[in-house]
């Protein structure tokens, strides 16, 4: 009885290993031959069953159930015969190789692929096409939070981290990538990286004289630090305060990282405004911060505009003596009626205008309600 029941399980495997063999073969002979109704059915029925195939069953009758559904009667009894007259010896040789065919076909884990590419990373004898594969690998990968936490145990981040200083830029962009991609709302990850250096690498990449380079670095920055205050104070410790002000400054940068800046400084404000302890290591102390952001509502480009009213609104909120500051920027050469101007230049009173004029409308009446609450504590 037992060996019957060794032999059915053994057909089993037998069936599929044999249902798997001839679709492969089937689908090299479509490839090679005409494209006929009966062939276009055959690929149809392996891309419905390829599920199946990849994924496993949930238990054993129901991979007994589509072994039989997928052979030949006549087949399999004689398959049958010949298992039989095997030894225990015998079949349990055979039933090795099938399992060894078995897992050849099936699909790697998640895990496992990362570890192949950071494996492959941190092989320095690879050749640079062989590294940039593995970090497209790796920003798909890490996109799931699970992922992104599972990166550490096999080593990711340590690789990512010491090839931020690699020769090539486009090796440093990408692992800068994804680095921020795996830290985005994933407090788990912003430490561990943070706690490995990563954000000091990631500032000095910010003079690259690359601008994918410089966006892709402010891009793990902002998604290290953000919700952070571990990173944020890091973050003011290594001058980043001066680090956005020189971006905003500079009119010569590309227009997305000083937009990518000012949503940065609106989320370090919402941050400080939330939490208390953040004002001890607050970016706004910078009084040439201030003054680059207001500045910025100048700018012909009204996103940029509309980013840099958004900033200002949300640093209005803070409640610090900082913002008393703030009135000889707004008040000096009428920086608010010169962007009133000039989003009417560029739209005709439409939808767009309004909604950036409602922020104008709020942010100066935030300016004056908080001003006049700084002096009555002065006094």
């Amino acid at each position: 009885m037992g060996k019957l029941i060794f032999v059915a399980i053994f057909m089993v495997f037998v069936v599929i290993a044999e249902f798997a063999s001839s679709e492969v073969a089937a689908g090299a002979a479509v490839m090679v031959g005409s494209s006929g109704t009966k062939e276009e059915g055959d690929n149809k029925l392996v891309q419905e069953e390829e599920g199946d195939i990849d994924g496993g069953f949930s238990s054993l009758d129901g991979m007994l159930t589509w072994a039989i559904g997928h052979s030949d009667p006549g087949v399999l009894k004689q398959r049958s015969e010949d298992v039989q007259r095997m030894s225990v010896e015998e079949l349990q040789n055979r039933q090795t190789e099938l399992k060894e065919l078995m897992e050849r076909l099936k699909m790697p884990s998640d895990a496992q692929l990362m570890q192949v590419a950071v494996n492959d990373l941190d092989n320095s004898s690879l050749p640079l096409e062989h590294h940039l594969r593995a970090l497209e690998e790796l920003l798909e990968l890490v996109e799931p939070i699970d992922n992104a936490i599972d990166l550490q145990k096999l080593g990711g981040y340590n690789v990512l981290i010491r090839i931020l200083n690699h020769s090539e830029p486009e090796i440093r962009t990408a692992a800068a990538w994804a680095l921020g991609k795996a830290s985005q709302n994933n407090p788990v990850v912003q430490n561990q990286v943070l706690e490995l250096g990563a954000l000091t690498m990631l500032m000095k990449m910010m003079n690259s004289h690359t601008t994918e380079e410089t966006l892709k670095a402010l891009f793990a920055i902002s998604a290290l630090i953000r919700n952070n205050l571990n990173g944020q104070k890091l973050f003011y410790q290594e001058g980043g305060d001066k680090m956005l002000q020189e971006v905003l400054s500079n009119s010569s940068l590309d227009i997305r990282l000083r937009k990518k800046s000012l949503i940065l400084i609106a989320d370090l404000a919402v941050s400080q405004m939330e939490n208390e302890n953040a004002a001890e290591f607050s970016v706004f102390k910078n009084q040439l911060l201030l003054k680059a952001i207001v500045h910025s509502m100048e700018s012909t480009d009204i996103d940029l505009g509309e980013k840099a009213l958004y900033a200002i609104e949300n640093v209005l909120q803070i409640k610090s003596p900082e913002i008393q500051r703030l009135r000889e920027f707004f008040e000096s050469g009428g920086t608010m009626e010169k962007l009133k101007q000039e989003l009417q230049q560029f739209f005709d009173r439409t939808e767009h205008i309004t909604d950036v004029e409602s922020y104008r409308k709020e942010v100066h009446r935030l300016f004056h309600q908080n001003l006049a609450k700084v002096r009555q504590q002065l006094i």
